[in-house]
């Protein structure tokens, strides 16, 4: 291969002259039309695996909620697309927590709403709402991304309202569980260690390598 054309093997004809044969010219410019075609492929993999997380009923849920937070409808366009420049977003974190969002961009283009759902994302985790629940930019922003962690995310605002006694509209979602938080005494930690060791005794020497000794520990029980 010279000067970054294409190696072919030559075929030596009878009288001394050679010659390519023609298949190979048409594999190798098959070659970026297969790599095209395996990317296309992939892409539509993607995607479906994408719309296999979706659920209509709980997108339509999230709306709901969002229109009744707001005191609007979003009119007959699809709800990702009535979101996706962020206002409606900052709309609803205004609506439960007054002045969570300063500015909210109307115009601007890209950047500006996109700094709209930056916003919001603030907003959102100094609300409560847990970082892993909080979608990426581009999950609303670009087409075909993951509306599904948008909604995800939504309920997990949803389910934080019950956590803020001072909103009294309408929540999403179930109640959350309250942590069962216990303060244990250095006597009560000492009698339950006394406790493990005789039980220790009974089972002929059972070792309690790992266990945490200690004072001032806190256990959360589940309800």
């Amino acid at each position: 291969m010279r000067g970054g054309s294409p190696a072919y093997k030559s075929v030596l004809r009878p009288g001394g002259r050679h010659f390519t044969p023609a298949a190979q010219f048409e594999s190798t410019r098959s070659q970026p039309q297969q790599k095209k075609k395996n990317k296309m492929s992939l892409e539509r993999a993607v995607r479906a695996k994408i719309a296999a997380k979706r659920d209509p009923a709980l997108e339509k849920e999230a709306q709901e909620w969002v229109e009744a937070v707001i005191g609007r409808s979003l009119g007959g366009e699809p709800f990702e697309d009535a979101i996706r420049d962020g206002q409606v977003l900052c709309e609803l974190m205004n609506k439960l927590k007054p002045g969570s969002v300063a500015k909210v961009n109307s115009s601007g283009g890209q950047f500006k709403m996109m700094e709209n759902i930056n916003n919001f994302q603030k907003a959102l985790k100094e609300y409560g709402v847990s970082d892993v629940d909080v979608f990426q930019t581009v999950d609303l922003w670009e087409k075909n991304k993951d509306f599904a962690s948008v909604i995800n995310c939504l309920f997990a605002l949803g389910r934080e309202t019950y956590r803020h006694p001072e909103w009294t509209g309408p929540r999403l979602g179930p109640k959350p569980a309250d942590e069962s938080k216990r303060d244990f005494s250095e006597e009560q930690l000492k009698a339950g260690q006394t406790i493990i060791g005789l039980q220790a005794g009974q089972n002929k020497g059972a070792s309690q390598a790992g266990q945490n000794l200690g004072a001032g520990r806190k256990i959360i029980l589940g309800k």
